[in-house]
């Protein structure tokens, strides 16, 4: 970039941003559709045409010929279908034209996206609709119109229709709650979250080289290389030139579509990357979410590189996750999960506190589920990422504090200064107290909790729906008893007080890396699932039903349909890759190594000949013919394998079968041909090493 001075004029340039609209449209028009964003107020159908003729023409100036509905469906990336402005004018010409029906809804196909059984094959209507919380933006010569997608029956086949339920569900319940505090003039109250998201920069010309690569997204095979990221040399340091000028691109790219990229620095594993953005609104978050890893892919192919999402594209080095960092907040500020500054201040944190404390331990199995996806199966309770059991941590003092409430004993500061924790005053508590606790699943740090078990290529929708709605969930049943309290201070304490009684087993602020956690953590009955196969079916329990359809998030069909595309998602992927595994075996592996072997052979014979030293050559030959019968025959082992599993009658079933042994079957082949592919000399072997790949 030229001149820092132009990040202002840069930043939104390519946004219908709030500025473009008062500039823009009518002071009625203006006003009418800020309520519609600002407040959550229903649509007046009488703005969609000047606001979609303001919004084409602005469009054009952009350079924009064509618009389109762009939506998220099951699919877990987005869709879109463009249109032209055109339309036919009396004299034979075309005359550039937008209509308020066009920018409101939309009818794509909707035939071939999952929908989990919601309709039959040959019923193919869909519709789109405008969402106009999430501002409109230009890309490629278009004009991008955020909207939700639902079936002809109104159903919904998308994430965005079912996250916006949710953050209304957890607006309404916050806003009774803070009533009953007397605080009326709040303004709107939003979830929000700052999705951070990593990801891995490789060489194109290695990723071209690689089938697994380019039909996974991840290595199937690949030997220890020499060195990985024991030195700790890659985590924070120097960015390299070409790996900088991607991420100067990718900024200035994210900053014209008003994302607000703000920290990039090098991870953990070699090549391994990451980047953060400010906080905003849950549902714009999502959006920008999706257009941050599509953007880091376009991108990363205009520098040589190939950006991978999967969460664990090479084993021996760290995968990536996506931490969702979410909150409570009002349009005037006040984040409601940050300790205040008066005991009702205090008493009012400990409820939001508790709210979310109760939801995380009554549904660790929801939470769980929305992050649950076969890519995240490598990763989770490795020592790069939380454990697969979903435990809180608070931090010591925090953690003392609730100690004190529930056991009804003083509560002594670290300054030596001594509070009584009584019905009517609480205690005033210190920020950012603790360190943090990279090990926990979901961490408080503050003012926020840091959910760290989604997997980097996840859409962050699916576990905001579910943290959205179980904390609504508590957060009404706080208010039915204080609504009918006697005492409403004591009642607070009470409610505080049993609650974490209830649920103290959910708090564990130690290393959850430690084998003792998993023991610790049976013998307190939290949910460990294993994979994401085992997790899946438990979406659609009768109670957890029960919750989504109180709330008005999903009904039963609604749930049931994507517990059927999860499952057979995890079915589709592992079938890809086993069959990619024994295509690469095969085709490339195989001949490769009894190539070598006969070479070795060749050798053996001629040095015999010669009275030379042949022992290296008998060796490594008699190694590497064997391991090319063990390729070989894990090969057909692994084919059989995918066959059984297409035996078992339900989803469940084959999922698990999947899960279980088709990949014990794939990791056979995979520890035959990596212990090969350290024998062979480079040239020989069909494929970049990880050492070619990581260390360019």
């Amino acid at each position: 970039m030229e001149n820092q001075k132009q990040i202002p004029e840069l930043f939104g340039s390519m946004v219908f941003n709030d500025s473009v609209m008062r500039e823009r449209l009518s002071e009625d028009v203006y006003t009418k559709l800020r309520g519609t964003i600002r407040r959550g107020k229903a649509l007046d159908p009488d703005i969609s045409g000047p606001v979609a003729d303001a919004m084409r023409k602005w469009a054009m100036e952009k350079g924009a010929t064509h618009f389109t509905h762009w939506f998220q469906p099951l699919t877990g990336i987005t869709a879109e279908k463009h249109d032209s402005f055109i339309e036919p004018a009396d004299d034979g010409q075309v005359i550039m034209k937008f209509s308020g029906k066009s920018l409101v809804r939309g009818e794509p196909d909707a035939s071939s996206f999952p929908h989990g059984g919601l309709r039959a094959t040959f019923e193919a209507r869909g519709y789109t609709a405008w969402d106009p919380t999430s501002p409109a933006f230009v890309r490629d010569h278009t004009l991008y119109i955020p909207t939700a997608f639902c079936s002809f029956g109104g159903e919904a086949l998308d994430k965005k229709t079912p996250l916006l339920r949710s953050m209304e569900c957890l607006r309404n319940a916050a806003r009774r709650l803070m009533t009953l505090f007397g605080k009326t003039d709040i303004g709107t109250i939003n979830p929000t979250v700052g999705a951070e998201q990593e990801y891995f920069l490789i060489p194109r010309e290695a990723y071209e080289k690689r089938p697994d690569l380019r039909l996974c997204g991840r290595t199937l095979y690949g030997a220890r290389p020499p060195k990985g990221q024991e030195l700790e040399d890659h985590y924070f340091g120097a960015i390299k030139p070409r790996v900088k000028a991607f991420m100067e691109e990718l900024d200035e790219e994210l900053w014209k579509l008003g994302i607000m990229a703000k920290t990039e620095h090098n991870e953990v594993a070699p090549c391994q990357h990451e980047l953060a953005p400010i906080f905003c609104t849950t549902n714009i978050a999502c959006d920008h979410n999706q257009l941050t890893m599509e953007m880091m892919k376009r991108v990363a192919e205009r520098h040589g590189f190939v950006c991978l999402l999967h969460e664990k594209p090479f084993a021996y080095v760290n995968g990536s996750g996506k931490h969702n960092n979410w909150s409570i907040s009002t349009s005037h500020g006040v984040n409601l999960l940050e300790p205040g500054d008066s005991p009702a201040d205090n008493a009012q944190f400990l409820l939001f506190l508790s709210a979310v404390i109760a939801a995380v331990d009554e549904y660790a199995d929801l939470l769980l589920i929305s992050v649950a996806d076969v890519g995240n199966d490598h990763r989770l309770g490795a020592n790069e990422a939380p454990p697969a059991i979903l435990s809180m941590f608070l931090g010591d003092e925090l953690t003392e504090i609730l100690d004190c409430l529930s056991e009804g004993r003083p509560y002594r500061a670290h300054d030596s200064v001594r509070l009584d924790v009584g019905a009517s005053v609480l205690p005033k508590f210190p920020k950012d107290n603790t360190d943090r606790n990279r090990t926990s699943p979901f961490a408080f740090t503050g003012n926020k909790f840091e959910f760290r078990m989604l997997g980097s290529s996840a859409s962050i929708a699916d576990a905001n729906i579910v943290l959205n709605t179980i904390v609504s969930e508590m957060l009404d049943r706080f208010s039915t008893r204080l609504e009918s309290a006697a005492d409403f201070t004591a009642t607070v304490r009470d409610i505080v007080t049993e609650t974490y009684r209830a649920h103290k087993r959910v708090i564990f602020n130690g290393n959850g890396y430690a084998e003792e956690w998993q023991e610790e953590a049976a013998r307190r009955g939290l949910h460990n699932y294993h994979t994401a196969a085992e997790a899946i079916p438990h979406l659609t329990d009768p109670e957890n039903v029960a919750l989504f359809e109180k709330h008005g998030i999903f009904t039963e069909a609604e749930l049931g349909s994507r517990c059927e595309i999860m499952l057979e998602n995890c079915i589709k992927i592992i079938t890809i890759e086993a069959g990619t595994m024994i295509d690469m075996a095969r085709k490339d592996i195989l001949p490769a190594v009894s190539r070598r072997v006969g070479a070795l052979c060749t050798d053996f014979s001629e040095h015999k000949a010669l009275g030379l030293p042949s022992s290296y050559e008998r060796k490594t030959a008699e190694h590497l013919g064997g391991l090319c019968e063990r390729i070989a025959d894990a090969a057909e082992s692994l084919e059989a394998a995918l066959t059984a599993a297409r035996r078992p009658d339900t989803l469940q079933e084959r999922a698990l079968f999947c899960g279980t042994e088709v990949r014990k079957a794939m990791q056979e082949l995979r520890n035959a041909a990596d212990e090969a592919e350290a024998d062979m000399p480079r040239t020989a072997w069909p494929y970049p090493s990880y050492a070619d790949i990581l260390f360019y």
